[in-house]
C-alpha cells in the first residue's frame, strides 16, 4: 500500500482537500491490488477551507505524517501563500532526500518552490500566478502551457481540476495509463460527455473573435515546415506584434509555445497511431531532429517517445 500524505495549507479550497481521496479511492475500488493510504497532514495551527465564510477544519496528523509517505501532495489555496514556515521546508526536503515523489497543485508549488527543490527545474502553476512564481523564484522555468507538468520526482499543475490531473498522473505512473484513463472515466464521463465539443466551440469562438482562424487551420496543416511568427502574421495579415497580443490574449501563451503545444500534439498522435520510427515522427511533426522532440517530449511527459509509445500502444483504435 502507498502512501500518501497531503499537507493541508490554511484557507485552501475544498475540492483540493477531498480530491485526492476521491480519486485513489474510485481506483481502489474499481481496481484489485491498487491500494493507497491517504493521510492528511498539517503544522501546527490553525486551518480552513477558504470558503465565503471560512470553515474550521481538523487533520487527524502533524507533519510526522510525511515520514514514511511515498507521495507527499501540496494542494493550493486561495491566493499566493505566504513564506512557509522553516518546519515545513525542512519536512518536505527530507521527504525528497527519502525518495518521495511530489505533487504541488495550483498555488501550492509556490511551497514547494521555497524548499529551493525545484530549481533549475520546470514547473507551473495557475495561470493569474505564472508572473509571481517567475519573479519570486527566477530560477525556476516557469512553463505557461503545462496543465501538469513533470521534472523529475516533481509534478505541478495548474488550472480547477490541477488536483485531479496530478492525482491521475501518479496513479499512472504506479498502476499505468489504462487504470488511469478508467479512474478518469468513472470521475468525469458523466460530468463533462460534451467537454470536447464544448471546447471546440470555445477555440472555434476565441480564434473567430481575434481573426485567427483561417491562420490557425493554416498553420495545423503546416507543421512540418519551418514556421516562424513572421510566417503566421503574413498569414493572418497583421505584424508580429498585434501577432503576439492576440496569441496571448486569447490563448494566454506565444505563437512559438502555441506551436510547440500543437508539434508535441502531433507527435503524441502519431506515436500511438502509427507505426513510423520516431526520427520520422520528429520531422511529420515538424521538430528539426529527433533529439529536439526527444528534448521537448521529456520536459512535457517525463518520459521518451519510446516509452510513450509502449504504454499507450494498446489504445490504438479507441
Amino acid at each position: 500500500m502507498s502512501v500518501i500524505a497531503v499537507l493541508v495549507p490554511d484557507g485552501l479550497p475544498g475540492h483540493h482537500l477531498t480530491t485526492p481521496g476521491l480519486v485513489f479511492g474510485t481506483a481502489a475500488r474499481e481496481h484489485p491490488g491498487v491500494a493507497y493510504d491517504v493521510r492528511l497532514c498539517a503544522p501546527p495551527g490553525p486551518l480552513g477551507i477558504g470558503l465565503p465564510a471560512p470553515l474550521a477544519i481538523a487533520v487527524p496528523h502533524g507533519l510526522e505524517g510525511l515520514a514514511d509517505a511515498d507521495i507527499v501532495l501540496l494542494p493550493g489555496r486561495d491566493g499566493v501563500p505566504l513564506e512557509p514556515p522553516p518546519v515545513v521546508l525542512d519536512a518536505l526536503r527530507a521527504a525528497t532526500a527519502r525518495g518521495s515523489r511530489i505533487g504541488a497543485i495550483g498555488a501550492g508549488v509556490f511551497t514547494l518552490a521555497a524548499t529551493g527543490l525545484l530549481d533549475g527545474r520546470r514547473a507551473t502553476t495557475g495561470w493569474r500566478h505564472t508572473e509571481e512564481l517567475a519573479r519570486r523564484y527566477p530560477r525556476i522555468e516557469v512553463d505557461l502551457v503545462g496543465a501538469a507538468v513533470a521534472d523529475g520526482p516533481f509534478l505541478t499543475s495548474a488550472g480547477i481540476f490541477g488536483g485531479m490531473d496530478v492525482c491521475l498522473h501518479l496513479l499512472a505512473e504506479d498502476h499505468g495509463e489504462r487504470t488511469a484513463g478508467e479512474t478518469s472515466r468513472e470521475l468525469l464521463t458523466p460530468l463533462l460527455r460534451h467537454a470536447d465539443r464544448v471546447q471546440e466551440c470555445i477555440d472555434r469562438e476565441l480564434a473567430d473573435s481575434a481573426g485567427l482562424e483561417p491562420t490557425l487551420r493554416w498553420l495545423k496543416a503546416r507543421l512540418h515546415l519551418p514556421l516562424t511568427p513572421t510566417d503566421l502574421a503574413e498569414h493572418a495579415g497583421i505584424s508580429v506584434s498585434s501577432l503576439n497580443r492576440r496569441f496571448r490574449a486569447q490563448a494566454g501563451v506565444s505563437p512559438p509555445q502555441y506551436l510547440l503545444r500543437l508539434r508535441l500534439d502531433r507527435a503524441r498522435e502519431l506515436l500511438t497511431q502509427t507505426d513510423e520510427p520516431v526520427e520520422r515522427v520528429a520531422a511529420l511533426a515538424g521538430f528539426t531532429s529527433a533529439a529536439s522532440l526527444r528534448q521537448h517530449f521529456a520536459r512535457l511527459t517525463g518520459t521518451t517517445p519510446r516509452s510513450y509509445r509502449a504504454r499507450h500502444w494498446g489504445s490504438r483504435g479507441s
